[in-house]
C-alpha cells in the first residue's frame, strides 16, 4: 500500500508584490477560492501570510481574523498561520499571530540571513512562542533553515518537552539566500540530525530548487510543502497560474513514489491536533 503524503500548500508569502504577480492571492476572497481549489487538487494544509487592502505584508489582528474565517469557510484544510511575518515585523506583533486561533503555527528555530536582509529570531522570542503555542493548543511546525537550527530544536525539546501528544513536525527550508542550500546532500545531512522526538518532516525548496528539493523528499520518506510562496515558475522562464497547479505537480509526484495525498483529517492526526 502507499504511503500517506501531507501537502502544505504555502499560496501568498510575504515578499512578492501583486504588481509583479497579480495571480498571487492577497485578499480573503482570493484565498478563499485558492484554499477550496487546493483542498480539491490534494494539499491538507494551508500556510498562510495575510496582505492588507493595498496588498503589502500585515499582522493586523483583524485582518489575521479574516483570513482564517475565509480558509475554514471554503474548505477544510488545517490552517496554520506565519509567525514569520514579514522579515520587518517586530517580535511583539509575531507573537500576537497566536491571537487568532490558527490550528497551526509557523516556529522558526533560529535568526537567518534572508537575501540582504535578516529573519529575526533569537532564542527568547523561540522559547516564548512555543510556550504560547503549547498552552493554547496550536500545532507548532518548526522550520529549519539550516543545521544549527536543527540542533536548537533538540535544545528547545529538553528544555520544554514535546508538543500535545508527543507529535513534532518540521519543515526544512532550502534554498533561502544566507540559508542551507537546496540540494538532496544537504537534506541527507539534516535530516540525520532530527532530534528523536520528531515524528515527521516536511521539505521546502525556494526558486529554482523547488523540484530537487521535492524529488530528495520524497525519495526519503519525507513530505512537502509547494506554492506560490516559494516558487513562481512552473518550468524554467513559465509562470504559475495558480497554487493548485503546484498542488497537482506535487500529488503526480507523489503517485510516481507511490504516495497517496492526506487529508486534512489525516494531517490532523500527524500534528497531534484533536
Amino acid at each position: 500500500m502507499s504511503a500517506p503524503l501531507l501537502i502544505t500548500v504555502a499560496p501568498t508569502g510575504a515578499e512578492t508584490t501583486k504588481a509583479d504577480c497579480p495571480q498571487l492571492p492577497t485578499t480573503p476572497e482570493e484565498l478563499a477560492r485558492t484554499a477550496a481549489d487546493c483542498e480539491a487538487a490534494g494539499a491538507a494544509m494551508i500556510h498562510i501570510h495575510v496582505r492588507d487592502a493595498s496588498h503589502a505584508p500585515t499582522l493586523d489582528q483583524g485582518l489575521l481574523r479574516e483570513w482564517v474565517a475565509a480558509v475554514r469557510s471554503s474548505s477544510s484544510l488545517v490552517v496554520q498561520l506565519s509567525t514569520g511575518g514579514s522579515v520587518h515585523d517586530p517580535l511583539e506583533e509575531r507573537l500576537k499571530v497566536l491571537d487568532a486561533e490558527p490550528d497551526s503555527c509557523s516556529l522558526t528555530m533560529g535568526t537567518t540571513n534572508f537575501g540582504d536582509d535578516v529573519f529575526l529570531n533569537p532564542w527568547p522570542f523561540v522559547k516564548e512562542l512555543y510556550q504560547l503555542a503549547l498552552s493554547r493548543g496550536i500545532a507548532p511546525e518548526f522550520e529549519l533553515f539550516d543545521l544549527g537550527q536543527v540542533h536548537a530544536l533538540g535544545r528547545l525539546f529538553r528544555e520544554f518537552g514535546v508538543p500535545a501528544g508527543g507529535k513534532a513536525h518540521v519543515d526544512f527550508v532550502m534554498g533561502v539566500p544566507g540559508g542551507m542550500p537546496g540540494t538532496a546532500p544537504a537534506l541527507v545531512a539534516a535530516v540525520a540530525a532530527l532530534p528523536p522526538e520528531v515524528t515527521s518532516w516536511a521539505a521546502t525548496g525556494i526558486g529554482r530548487s523547488t523540484l530537487s528539493v521535492a524529488m530528495a523528499s520524497l525519495s526519503m520518506g519525507g513530505h512537502l510543502r509547494v506554492g506560490m510562496e516559494d516558487v513562481l515558475t512552473i518550468s524554467r522562464g513559465v509562470p504559475v497560474e495558480s497554487n493548485a497547479q503546484l498542488v497537482s505537480r506535487a500529488v503526480a509526484m507523489g503517485e510516481l513514489a507511490q504516495r497517496t495525498p492526506m487529508t486534512p483529517a489525516e494531517c490532523r492526526s500527524l500534528l497531534g491536533l484533536s
